[in-house]
């Protein structure tokens, strides 16, 4: 197993944890993780990767070993947050983005606000939000002022071997060294002894702006480094696959300069379930110079 390092960061006022694979002279890789995931989660995917890089990768606000916010979390923030840190990491040049889920469309949408700041782009399954409509919204804002009075909570394990099992309930590809490993990043341990989750539980009140598709359409045309999409065959994600086969093809068609794999054999988490032929998906796609 490849060993990583921490650096802590404050940017915009709040804490950030950034994990290091790898040594400063190598070529910058940049691995953005998803939703109710965290940094270390990519360790399986740095051990599959046969070439030297140094992997950055953060954990984003409120997710990990980042600082929590009482005000929420907001897409544009994390736009903002990535701006930062790339301004930290590779501030000479635009770099290589990988981004899983959530991580994939700030990654998608941050290449076509920052285009320059980009120079290649792979997103994990992370494709944009569903198409929401006009009507949708009293329902939401009702709900999301209903969750302020009365926020979600995370239920507290005994121990990080219940982590583990639920983490192989939740991902039956996930084997049992492997949940173990994430069980200990996932989770922390409390003065009573009880195991609670790494994630704030405000990330689960719903968020009152709605996406809208429209919108990011318009920054994805705007970007102008090469794109691969990798998909998988197994996978529980909604958004993008509600889509109709235009729709999809007027998200894809936004992207001058695309490209499409379908990863096999894969659930959503394909960081997890196939690291070694997604390294070298990567691989194959990442310039060197």
């Amino acid at each position: 197993m490849k060993t990583s390092r921490s650096e802590f960061h404050t940017i915009r006022g709040i804490r950030h944890h950034v994990r290091l694979w790898g040594d400063t002279g190598q070529p910058a890789l940049f691995l953005l993780h998803g939703w109710m995931d965290v940094s270390a989660s990519f360790q399986f995917l740095v051990d599959a990767l046969k070439q030297d890089w140094r992997v950055i990768a953060p954990d984003w606000r409120g997710f990990g070993l980042s600082g929590w916010t009482a005000e929420g979390y907001w897409f544009q923030d994390y736009y903002a947050d990535l701006d930062a840190l790339l301004d930290l990491y590779s501030p000479h040049a635009p770099a290589r983005v990988v981004g899983h889920s959530m991580g994939g469309n700030i990654a998608c949408t941050y290449s076509g606000i920052r285009p320059e700041r980009v120079r290649t782009l792979i997103s994990l399954e992370g494709f944009g939000t569903a198409r929401n409509q006009p009507d949708m919204a009293p329902g939401r804002y009702e709900r999301w002022l209903k969750e302020l009075k009365e926020p979600p909570r995370f239920r507290p394990y005994a121990t990080f071997e219940a982590v583990a099992e639920r983490l192989c309930k939740n991902n039956p590809r996930l084997t049992g060294d492997k949940a173990r490993f994430l069980a200990q990043h996932w989770a922390r341990q409390t003065e009573n002894g009880e195991v609670v989750l790494r994630f704030d539980p405000r990330h689960k009140i719903v968020n009152p702006v709605m996406s809208q598709v429209d919108q990011l359409i318009a920054c994805w045309k705007r970007v102008t480094c090469p794109v691969l999409w990798v998909t998988t065959n197994d996978t529980d994600t909604r958004g993008w696959r509600k889509d109709t086969a235009a729709q999809l093809a007027e998200r894809k068609d936004a992207f001058r300069d695309f490209r499409e794999v379908l990863l096999e054999d894969s659930g959503h988490m394909m960081h997890h379930d196939q690291p070694e032929r997604l390294a070298a998906i990567i691989e194959n796609f990442l310039p060197r110079d």
